[in-house]
């Protein structure tokens, strides 16, 4: 029998995926104030390397380019969310659902392919330092950033056209906001192939990135071994900030993605739980531990108090 036939129109869809949510006001205002904070630092860390020329480096190029990354991730799912515990806005329409999912996948991505380049950036520095401002230039830099981003949009972009002609048998989402799970339970046709497909998308991706990283680290050590203490001391200091954005990144994503898959049971809750706090926890997060652990950012800033202080 065609589904088709039991399909309905339409043109707004309903986000029930705070219904069981006790609280749902203190929750909002918790998450109102995090992403306030995360627009807030990471529009600082921009700013502080568009203003200082010295900054002006691939390092801090790659740091903006995360920061954007991060607002764009949040931003495509927090104000809907928050909008739904403070305001009970819960409805949205279809178009903008569409474009909800497409700016979150593209940010989602972007995140992996940031974090990938970023390594590669630690790679060579340390391996090939006298090397590294012919090799990694700003210009060479921009391009790889710009050639990251539109290989983003590129792998994202199949998923909405998949769905676009899919009948949907529901208008509500039992998701948070509008994610390609999330549309997809709404159709008429068997989910299955889809979800199947966005799996091989995604762990394509995620394994890609992961074992660049890790293959990247593994190079890293290597040298660290080879070299005096002094100097395995330096550089593991310039490596620290970015594994500790890589596994607040990676390490709820193979939860969610790759441990669900091989037998951890949880439940939609918890699932949801555990995409909110990877989508908050590292935008959060990466810009507090560039400002602290990468020296020139931070003389920076306290050079700014500095000057900020009434004097005595």
């Amino acid at each position: 029998m065609n589904s088709r036939n039991f399909s309905i129109q339409i043109t707004e869809f309903v986000i029930e995926g705070f219904e069981k949510v006790e609280r749902k006001m203190a929750i909002g205002v918790v998450m109102l104030i995090v992403y306030v904070l995360i627009i807030l630092a990471n529009t600082l860390n921009i700013v502080f390397v568009i203003l200082d020329k010295k900054l002006h480096k691939p390092m801090y190029l790659l740091i903006c380019n995360l920061a954007v990354v991060d607002m764009l991730y949040s931003t495509s799912s927090c104000p809907t969310m928050i909008g739904v515990l403070l305001a009970g806005a819960n409805t949205i329409s279809y178009a903008a659902c569409f474009i909800q999912m497409f700016i979150f996948q593209v940010a989602e991505t972007m995140e992996l392919f940031a974090l990938a380049v970023m390594a590669f950036d630690r790679l060579i520095a340390i391996s090939f330092p006298l090397r590294y401002r012919s090799i990694l230039t700003n210009v060479h830099t921009i391009a790889i950033t710009y050639f990251l981003w539109v290989a983003a949009c590129a792998f994202v972009t199949l998923m909405p056209v998949l769905l676009i002609p899919m009948p949907h048998c529901s208008n509500r989402l039992t998701y948070t906001f509008c994610d390609f799970p999330a549309v997809v339970r709404t159709s008429c046709l068997n989910p299955s192939y889809y979800f199947n497909l966005a799996t091989i998308v995604l762990f394509f991706l995620l394994f890609f990135t992961s074992g660049f990283i890790c293959l990247s680290y593994a190079w890293i050590i290597s040298v660290v071994l080879r070299s005096s203490k002094n100097e395995t001391r330096k550089l593991l200091s310039t490596c620290f900030s970015h594994l500790i954005v890589v596994v607040c990144y990676y390490v709820p994503l193979f939860v969610r993605v790759v441990f669900t898959r091989i037998g951890l049971v949880l439940t939609l809750e918890e699932r949801q739980g555990l995409m909110i706090g990877a989508i908050l926890g590292p935008s959060l997060v990466n810009p507090f531990v560039y400002c602290l652990r990468t020296k020139e950012i931070k003389n920076k800033l306290f050079s700014i108090f500095k000057k900020g202080k009434p004097i005595q």
